[in-house]
């Protein structure tokens, strides 16, 4: 799909300012670690993760956009065999793939291994714009195999994947962000998506308050299969985030986190 990476590159780089600059001016909860520290490791793992998937394109030159594509080509997938309009496709193929990451980040909870991998996401001591982007390499390689078998399955139109793509990195870098919202505005956005308050609950340290509110951007899938939250037991402002890890762990570094599912 021509420039389907600059676009993709040019609402994430605008997006992620957009937010940086509104949780700077409008925090929701005081900082326990130092940004700079924060921010260096989760572009880090950024960085790597990138690398991970140009590795993936070598031995698997279609990712999602281009596996959309090729099952075009092909006629595979449940979209090729039907004769509906692009809009409709579109508006079906993001609610079908929105719930299927609903439904596999339910299981990377419920599954030790891939929890393993999945905890160096939830084990940012704080919450802001760049948890967003905060996951393992390993996670993000076996996440993007299965989008990939997902969008052969479904036989969505590229620009469905694409916008697909584009709406799930804004909404979790919204979701993640670090930002002060109004009581109406949060109970009114909720209604539909998922807001910085809602998620934030996802990330607490209790395993009863993390494992709800799983969504990444509609918030219609946790008020329908009841893992949704409304708010945290302690509040807000009291509650504490990440994990509950020794007073030893520096899930503030690169290198600790990356090795954290390798940890007994």
């Amino acid at each position: 799909m021509e420039h389907e990476a600059i676009i993709r590159l040019g609402i994430f780089v605008g997006l992620f300012g957009l937010l940086a600059l509104a949780e700077s001016y409008l925090p929701r909860r005081a900082r326990s670690v130092p940004r700079s520290a924060r921010w260096t490791t989760n572009w880090g793992i950024v960085i790597l993760d990138t690398l991970t998937l140009r590795l993936l394109a070598v031995a698997m030159p279609l990712l999602a956009i281009g596996a959309a594509l090729d099952a075009g080509q092909r006629d595979w997938g449940l979209f090729n065999q039907l004769a509906w309009p692009l809009w409709l496709e579109a508006v079906l193929a993001v609610l079908i793939l929105d719930f299927l990451i609903w439904l596999q980040h339910v299981v990377t909870h419920r599954v030790p291994l891939l929890w393993r991998f999945h905890q160096v996401h939830h084990a940012d001591p704080d919450m802001d714009v760049t948890t967003a982007i905060r996951f393992h390499p390993v996670e993000i390689a076996v996440s993007m195999l299965l989008k990939i078998g997902a969008v052969y399955l479904l036989g969505p139109a590229a620009l469905a994947v694409l916008i697909f793509e584009v709406l799930l990195n804004g909404m979790a870098m919204f979701n993640h962000a670090n930002l002060a919202l109004s009581r109406r505005q949060d109970a009114a956005l909720r209604m539909l998506i998922v807001t910085p308050d809602m998620h934030r609950i996802h990330h607490s340290v209790h395993r009863a308050e993390h494992d709800t509110n799983y969504g990444f951007s509609l918030s219609v899938w946790d008020r329908l299969f009841g893992t949704y939250k409304a708010e945290p037991e302690a509040g807000h402002m009291a509650m504490r985030t990440g994990l509950d890890l020794p007073a030893a762990a520096r899930p503030e570094a690169l290198f600790w986190s990356l090795r954290l599912p390798f940890r007994r």
